[in-house]
């Protein structure tokens, strides 16, 4: 078991069989040392999660905890492109949309679930450039999508 996955398994997270591509798109792409994740949606073992917005059925709390699991998502769909999660060498950058109403402004701290989470993991190499966007919909409905830039050893 690699460092990443005891680390992962002693915070008692399993990584799921990553989500196929919903639409003409592959879920990752490796290229010149980097790993292009696209962007993953809140689902856990019961199928898509987080379905609505900020600032209308979800609060900050709950905005953080779907992008946790989309953070989740990006490193089973990593895990599947490099088959090791010890070859991250980096989280390069984040960049996370948020679902929310029109008044809804804090996107930064809903992101920070995803952000928290891969600092969590990684320690130092975790610690990424980030961007954190409002945004009128989201695939499905669902509250958050983030997708990652990685780099790879």
């Amino acid at each position: 078991m690699s460092a990443i996955e005891a680390r992962l398994a002693s915070l008692g997270i399993t990584l799921p069989q990553p989500a196929a591509p919903a639409a003409n798109y592959v879920p990752f792409v490796e290229s010149r040392g980097m790993l292009y994740i696209s962007g993953q949606i809140p689902v856990g073992p019961n199928g898509v999660d987080y379905v609505g917005k900020l600032g209308e059925e979800f609060g900050i709390e709950e905005g953080r905890a779907a992008a946790r699991l989309c953070a989740i998502n990006i490193l089973a769909q990593a895990r599947a492109a490099l088959g090791d999660l010890d070859r991250v060498a980096r989280i390069v950058k984040l960049t996370g949309f948020v679902n929310g109403t029109p008044a809804f402004t804090d996107q930064p701290k809903v992101v920070n679930g995803a952000s928290d989470f891969m600092v969590e993991i990684f320690d130092e190499k975790g610690r990424h450039a980030r961007s954190a966007v409002g945004v009128g919909g989201l695939p499905f409905g669902v509250a958050v999508e983030v997708e990652a830039i990685i780099e790879i050893a």
